[in-house]
């Protein structure tokens, strides 16, 4: 169970890395409304471009001490938590303005691995 868990630190890590360093100026078939860009996607969401920088750092932050916590395993519980709140607001996002609830996938996806790697991580100390 902890190499999947370690598997899972991963690819919501890495996933969340390659949308907002790599994927940020490109179109998906994930972002809110008909944005083309994360900036475009925090406009149609009516939030200020300020934000958008705020969550990115933290998401990156957040995705690499994931990362880093297979190694480091204390900063597993912090990076995930603040992780599936941030992608639990993704969501709420999505849902503010009516977007397709398959538009909300990934952000639930990885809102769902975060919740496991909490879960498990939790189980171990009981």
């Amino acid at each position: 169970m902890e190499i999947a868990i370690m598997v899972l630190q991963g690819i919501v890590g890495l996933s969340i890395l390659n949308v907002w360093l790599l994927q940020y100026n490109k179109a998906t078939r994930w972002r809110g409304g008909n944005a083309t860009t994360i900036l475009e996607e925090f406009q149609v969401y009516g939030l200020p471009a300020w934000f958008c920088y705020v969550i990115g750092t933290l998401k990156v932050v957040l995705a690499i001490m994931l990362i880093v916590a297979i190694w480091y395993p204390d900063l597993k519980l912090v990076a995930a938590s603040g992780l599936a709140l941030l992608l639990a607001g993704s969501i709420s996002m999505h849902f503010r303005i009516n977007d397709p609830l398959i538009k909300s996938f990934p952000a639930a996806l990885f809102m769902i691995m975060c919740l496991v790697i909490i879960f498990t991580d939790k189980a171990e100390f009981l």
